[in-house]
């Protein structure tokens, strides 16, 4: 038909080009709607040329190599050079909360655990992990998780909490340590109640005695212990597989890897600087107020730092590890489903043409 047409007479090639722009703009704008919101914002056409790639973060608070980033507008600099551009958003108390924002598209790279990500990968396939950090061994370096009780309870060991409730947060590293903790007991999980409580919940839940213990992760475990909560096991005493990790939306990490590398490769050397220097990591934006810290939480905190590990571009040989966190879910019903370690990893460097495994640090 379009052949035919173009065969008529010559006095209609006038309207050539005008069909052209409108047959664009109609393409574009079913593209658009096809993608959504988010990816539209993701795809904005680069002045300067390049990706035009936006990357949306939640805010880094008041400390760590994110945190100096946004202060000193480093990731707005690195990402221009690939036409990219950066977007600091809000702040969220978990990953799922972080979820959340990334279906509204306000988020489109996050940081999290295999643990909950294996909770939202079962059901829904729109982010992949990039990267991992592999867990700190070094005996010296501070822990920083930990089951807890009050300092007056009677339980003395993981066999002693038959009978008693427990708080976690549901499909997340607490809920994954306990089962691990319960297993390695010989504990059967269901005589131990788990109550899903976010971290802010658990904490109050945990002050008040509406539970017996809580596993404290993150920056609730140095606060717990600092009131004086006893510990009786840390993730580091059982088979942790649960890596830190890296993730992106799908579409971002398939159409723009090279804005992805470059916002590891700026996170990869400012974590190498902060275990030099942690000191100017912390309390980057307030010295005082709410989110600035001091005395043994800075100590705390200086320490913690210095022996972190540095992200990594993921790789196969980390489908091991997701699949022994997938499985155990599976196995304790806080998953329906199976997940596969090849449908939610993604190997950045060759998207990225990145130049060999040893750039991955």
């Amino acid at each position: 038909m379009w052949k035919s047409r173009r065969h008529h007479a010559p006095r209609r090639s006038r309207w050539r080009p005008r069909l052209a722009a409108v047959t664009a703009a109609v393409s574009l704008a079913a593209l658009s709607a096809a993608c959504g919101t988010s990816s539209a914002a993701e795809d904005r056409p680069a002045s300067s040329g390049g990706t035009g790639a936006v990357l949306k973060l939640q805010d880094p608070g008041n400390a760590g190599p994110l945190a100096y980033a946004k202060r000193e507008g480093i990731l707005e600099k690195r990402l221009k050079a690939v036409g990219a551009s950066v977007e600091w958003g809000g702040s969220y108390a978990s990953f799922t909360a972080t979820v959340d924002a990334v279906h509204s598209g306000s988020v489109n790279v996050l940081a999290g655990a295999v643990s909950p990500a294996v909770g939202y990968l079962a059901n829904s396939h729109d982010i992949k992990i990039f990267s991992v950090t592999d867990p700190v061994t070094d005996p010296a370096a501070p822990q920083t998780d930990g089951l807890v009780v009050r300092p007056d309870s009677p339980i003395r060991s993981v066999k002693d909490l038959v009978g008693k409730q427990v708080a976690v947060n549901k499909g997340g590293k607490g809920e994954y340590l306990l089962l691990l903790a319960l297993e390695k007991a010989g504990i059967p999980v269901d005589q131990v109640r788990r109550v899903y409580l976010n971290p802010d919940q658990g904490a109050s839940a945990f002050a008040t005695g509406k539970v017996d213990a809580w596993w404290a992760i993150v920056r609730a475990y140095p606060e717990a212990v600092a009131r004086g909560a006893r510990v009786l096991v840390h993730g580091r005493d059982l088979d942790d597989k649960d890596l830190t990790i890296l993730a992106a939306r799908d579409e971002l990490l398939q159409r723009h890897p090279e804005a992805v590398r470059v916002y590891l490769q700026v996170l990869q050397e400012l974590t190498e600087e902060a275990k030099k220097n942690p000191e100017k990591f912390e309390n980057v934006f307030l010295k005082q107020g709410p989110t600035a810290v001091t005395g043994p939480r800075l100590d705390f905190d200086i320490a913690t730092a210095r022996y972190a590990n540095v992200p990594r571009y993921a790789e196969q040989r980390d489908a091991a590890d997701i699949r022994q966190v997938a499985g155990l879910f599976r196995k304790y019903g806080v998953v329906s489903r199976d997940v596969e370690p090849a449908d939610v990893l993604f190997d950045l460097r060759p998207a990225a043409g990145a130049a060999s495994p040893a750039a991955s640090g």
